[in-house]
C-alpha cells in the first residue's frame, strides 16, 4: 500500500483577522511576557529577554516565594500578572513582581492541568482566560477573575458534543495540556483514553468569544476522506485515539498549528487496526482557520509500542543549502529528531524507510517498514542489552534476575514489536521525549530536548485467559503507589492510615482523582514517580466493583483566607453515566466503561493487552541527558547530563548521571542561557553555545512542569515550581541563606521566582 504522507504547499499569505494580543500591546511588549502555554503561540520556550546574562546570572537570588503550586502548571505572565494554579484546585491571579494574590478562582477541579490559554480583544478591554474542565469549556475575566456567562450556553461549552462515542456518557475529552490560541480561536486537543473502542482524537477549533465549534479534523479518516483506506473500511466505528494529548505549536504569521499525535487505540496490539493507521502518530499541519490538512508525516506506522508524538515542535530558521528555511523539528519519544520545511513539509534531510522484524502475535500486522532519520543523529538510546543494567540502583539478586530476562527476551532493535514473551522496547513508551521538554532559539537554528533514557520490557497477554482480577498491571501499580496509606482489600488487612477508596471513581471524577495523585490535595502529597500509564491502570483497578477498600480522596484542611474575590467555577451539568456499564477489558489503558464494538463489524476473536514494566531504575546512567540540535548542520552541538542522581551518589556510583526520570521543561533566553531544573533538587543556567554550568541554584523540594521567564517593572524574572521533596530521592539542604527568609525542606509546593539584586537592573534592551 502507497503510504500517504506529505503534500507540496505554496506559501501560506498571512492571515487577514485582526491581530488580537499583539494589536493590543505592541509586540516590543509582548515580548517581555509569558502569555501563552510554552511561551507563545511557537510553544519554542524562548524569552526574547537579556537582563540576565552569562556575565551576571550567577548573583541570581530569590526575589518571592507563593506557597501554592500544582504540579506541571506552566504559568502565563500579561501585564505584569502572573496566572497560577494552585490551592483547593483554584486559578489564582498574582503580582509578578511580588508573588502576592490579586485574586483567587476556587472550585475549578478537573480544570486543564499543564496551563491555560489567554486572549484579549483589538482594543484590549475583554481579556480572557480560557481553559477546559471535565470535558466542558470555560472561560474567566483575566481582569477580575469572575466566569463569563456569555461564553457558550451560561458560560460553558460542551465539549463531547460533535465526538464519535463521547456523547452521553462523561467519557474523558480533554487533554491536560490547555491546547493553542491563535486569532480568535481556541485550538484544542484531547485524552480520549488508551483502552478499546474509546473516542477518536479530533482535533478542534472553537470560537473564543462565542465557544462555538469553528472546525474540526478528524484524526480517524471517515469514509472518503484521506487515509481512509490506511485502516479496516469499519474502523472509524470503532477506533479511538490518535490524539493530541500533548503540546502543539503554531506559526502566528502564517496561521499554521503543528500537531502532533499519538497511538491509535489498542496501544500494544492492532490486530483490529490493520494498515499504517493515519492520521496517528503523525505531525499535522493544519490551516488554523479551517483545519484544512496541509501536510504531514507519519513517524511511526501501525503503532504497537505507544510511541506518541507529544512534545511541542519547534519552530526555526536555518541556513539550508544555501538560504535561509523557515523549518520545524519535533522530538519523538522514539529519541529521533524530524526536521522538515515548515511549510512544504519536505524533509530537511532524506527519511529512509528501513524494514523492521514482523509480529509472531496471532492476528497482528506489524507494518514491514518504519522511518529513520539520517540527520540529525538521535538523541535517546535505542538499543538494551544485559551490558546496559544499571548496577548501581539494583540490588544483587535484582540484578543477576534482571540479567536473565533481559537475555531470555526478543531483542531485535528499536521497532522490536511486542509478543507473547518479554519483549525489550528502548526507548520505551514513558522513555524520549515527552511533554514540555523541548525548546529552541528560533533565529538561531538552535533546539534542545531533554530527554528519558528508560527501558520498556512488554509482554502481550490473552484477556481470556488472565487470571486474577481484571488489570493485573493496575493491581500492581495500586500496591506499589495506594496501598501503604490506602489499604489492601485482603481479608483481615491492617486498617488503613488514609480514607479508604471504596466507590471513589463513582464520586469523583477522572480528572479529580488524577489530579489529586499527580499535584496532591489537602494532606494528600503527590505519588512520587507514578507514570501517567500506572496512574490509568490504577484507575482502571478502582472501578472495579470490589466491596472492601478504598474510599475518598483526603480533602485536607481548609485553605488559608486570602483576597477571593472572584465566584466560584461555572456549575456543570450532572454526570451522564449510562445506567450498565458493558464488561471491560482492562489492562494498561483498559478504563472502565468501554463500549463493546457496533454490531455488524468484524473484529478480532481474541483481544491481547500489554503487561509491561517501566525500567528506570533498570536503565545505566545516563538517565536524563539535554541535547543542543545545531539545525543549520544537523548535528548535535553538544549532549549533557541533566542533573544528578542522590541515591546513584550515595550507592558509589558516578556522578553526572542525570536525574533519574527527570523529564522538566526548560527556558531559552535572548542571552544564550538555558535553564533547567534537574532531578536533584537543583536549578542550573547552561551556556548554549557548550552546554557548561553557569550558575547552579537549590529549590526546597523538587521541581515538575515548565518554568517561566518574563519582565516586570524593569525587572527579569525566572520562575520554577517547587514540590515535596520524595522520599529516598536526596532530600538535601534547604535554600538557607539564599531566601529573605529561610525555608526548610517541608516548605509546601509552590513557585519560587529568582531575579538579580535590584542594584543590577540595567535598562532592558526589551524596552521600546
Amino acid at each position: 500500500m502507497k503510504r500517504a504522507s506529505r503534500q507540496a504547499l505554496p506559501l501560506i499569505a498571512a492571515a487577514a483577522l485582526v491581530s488580537l494580543v499583539g494589536a493590543a500591546t505592541g509586540d516590543g511588549q509582548r515580548d517581555k511576557w509569558w502569555w501563552d502555554f510554552g511561551g507563545g503561540p511557537s510553544a519554542s520556550h524562548f524569552a526574547d529577554l537579556d537582563q540576565i546574562k552569562k556575565s551576571n546570572v550567577s548573583q541570581l537570588q530569590v526575589a518571592w516565594f507563593y506557597p501554592h503550586a500544582l504540579p506541571g502548571f506552566n504559568p502565563i505572565v500579561v501585564d505584569d500578572v502572573m496566572y497560577v494554579a494552585g490551592r483547593t484546585n483554584s486559578l489564582i491571579a498574582l503580582d509578578a513582581t511580588t508573588g502576592k494574590e490579586i485574586w483567587i478562582h476556587e472550585r475549578l477541579t478537573g480544570m486543564t492541568s499543564r496551563g491555560v490559554n489567554y486572549w484579549q480583544s483589538q482594543d484590549g478591554k475583554d481579556k480572557r482566560l480560557i481553559f477546559a474542565i471535565d470535558g466542558f469549556l470555560q472561560a474567566i475575566d483575566a481582569k477580575s477573575g469572575e466566569s463569563v456567562r456569555s461564553f457558550g450556553t451560561n458560560g460553558i461549552v460542551d465539549m463531547r458534543e460533535g465526538l464519535r462515542r463521547a456523547e452521553g456518557t462523561d467519557r474523558r475529552v480533554q487533554s491536560r495540556s490547555p491546547g493553542k490560541v491563535w486569532k480568535n480561536l481556541l485550538v484544542m486537543g484531547s485524552a480520549s483514553g488508551e483502552g478499546w473502542v474509546t473516542p477518536p482524537g479530533d482535533i478542534r477549533a472553537y470560537d473564543v468569544v462565542t465557544g462555538k465549534l469553528a472546525w474540526q479534523f478528524h484524526t480517524v479518516p471517515l469514509p472518503g476522506e484521506l487515509g481512509y483506506d490506511t485502516w479496516p473500511k469499519d474502523a472509524y466505528k470503532y477506533v479511538g485515539g490518535a490524539n493530541n494529548w500533548g503540546e502543539m505549536s503554531v506559526d502566528d504569521e502564517r496561521g499554521i498549528v503543528y500537531v502532533p499525535t499519538g497511538s491509535a487505540t489498542y496501544d500494544f496490539y492492532g490486530a483490529d487496526r490493520h494498515g499504517a493507521n493515519l492520521f496517528a502518530n503523525c505531525l499535522l499541519a493544519l490551516d488554523a482557520r479551517t483545519g484544512k490538512r496541509l501536510w504531514h508525516y507519519q513517524t511511526v506506522h501501525h503503532d504497537l509500542w505507544d510511541l506518541d508524538n507529544v512534545s511541542a515542535p519547534q519552530l526555526v530558521t536555518v541556513q539550508h543549502n544555501g538560504r535561509r528555511v523557515d523549518a520545524v523539528a519535533h522530538a519523538g519519544k522514539s529519541g529521533f529528531l524530524y526536521v522538515f520545511n515548515r511549510v512544504t513539509g519536505e524533509p530537511l534531510w532524506p527519511i529512509e524507510e528501513r524494514p523492521v522484524p514482523k509480529s509472531d502475535v496471532p492476528g497482528e500486522q506489524a507494518w514491514p517498514t518504519q522511518p529513520f532519520p539520517t540527520k540529525p543523529p538521535a538523541f535517546a538510546r535505542q538499543t538494551f542489552t544485559s551490558d546496559d543494567i544499571n548496577p548501581w540502583l539494583l540490588e544483587p539478586e535484582e540484578l543477576e534476575k534482571m540479567r536473565d530476562r533481559v537475555s531470555k527476551a526478543r531483542n531485535e532493535g528499536i521497532f522490536t514489536p511486542p509478543a507473547l514473551m518479554d519483549t525489550i522496547s528502548m526507548p520505551g513508551n514513558q522513555g524520549g521525549s515527552n511533554w514540555g521538554t523541548t525548546a529552541a532559539d528560533p533565529k538561531k537554528g538552535l533546539v534542545f530536548v531533554v530527554n528519558v533514557n528508560e527501558v520498556a520490557i512488554l509482554k502481550l497477554e490473552d484477556v481470556r485467559t488472565r487470571t486474577g482480577r481484571p488489570g493485573t498491571f493496575g493491581t500492581q501499580a495500586y500496591q506499589k503507589y495506594c496501598q501503604a496509606c490506602h489499604g489492601s482489600d485482603q481479608p483481615n488487612a491492617p486498617p488503613p492510615f488514609a480514607p479508604t477508596l471504596v466507590d471513589i471513581t463513582s464520586r469523583l471524577s477522572e480528572d479529580t482523582i488524577r489530579a489529586a495523585a499527580t499535584g496532591g490535595k489537602g494532606t494528600m502529597r503527590p505519588v512520587p514517580g507514578i507514570t501517567d500509564a500506572e496512574l490509568t491502570a490504577v484507575l482502571a483497578y478502582l472501578a472495579t466493583p470490589n466491596p472492601e477498600g478504598r474510599g475518598a480522596v483526603s480533602p485536607g484542611p481548609p485553605p488559608p483566607p486570602g483576597p477571593v474575590v472572584a465566584s466560584g467555577g461555572v456549575p456543570l451539568p450532572p454526570p451522564r453515566i449510562p445506567p450498565e456499564l458493558p464488561p471491560t477489558h482492562a489492562g494498561i489503558g483498559g478504563s472502565g466503561g468501554n463500549i463493546p464494538y457496533p454490531e455488524g463489524v468484524e473484529v478480532p476473536t481474541v483481544r491481547y493487552v500489554s503487561e509491561y514494566g517501566v525500567m528506570a531504575s533498570a536503565t545505566k546512567p545516563p538517565y536524563t541527558t539535554l541535547t543542543a540540535y545545531d539545525l543549520n548542520a544537523g548535528t548535535i552541538k553538544w549532549q549533557i547530563p541533566a542533573g544528578d542522581d542522590p541515591v546513584t551518589l550515595a550507592r558509589g556510583g558516578p556522578a553526572n548521571t542525570g536525574g533519574l526520570g527527570a523529564r522538566n521543561g526548560m527556558i531559552v533566553t535572548k542571552a544564550g542561557i538555558v535553564f533547567l531544573a534537574g532531578g536533584d533538587g537543583k536549578l542550573r543556567a547552561y551556556d548554549e553555545d557548550n552546554g557548561s554550568v553557569l550558575w547552579t541554584g537549590t529549590l526546597p523540594g523538587s521541581s515538575s512542569g515548565i518554568p517561566v521567564s518574563y519582565e516586570a517593572k524593569g525587572r527579569q524574572y525566572v520562575v520554577f515550581s517547587s514540590l515535596p521533596r520524595v522520599a529516598g530521592r536526596g532530600a538535601g539542604r534547604g535554600l538557607g541563606a539564599v531566601l529573605p527568609t529561610p525555608v526548610s525542606p517541608d516548605t509546601p509546593r509552590g513557585y519560587m521566582a529568582f531575579a538579580l539584586p535590584r542594584r543590577e537592573n540595567p535598562p532592558s534592551a526589551n524596552l521600546r
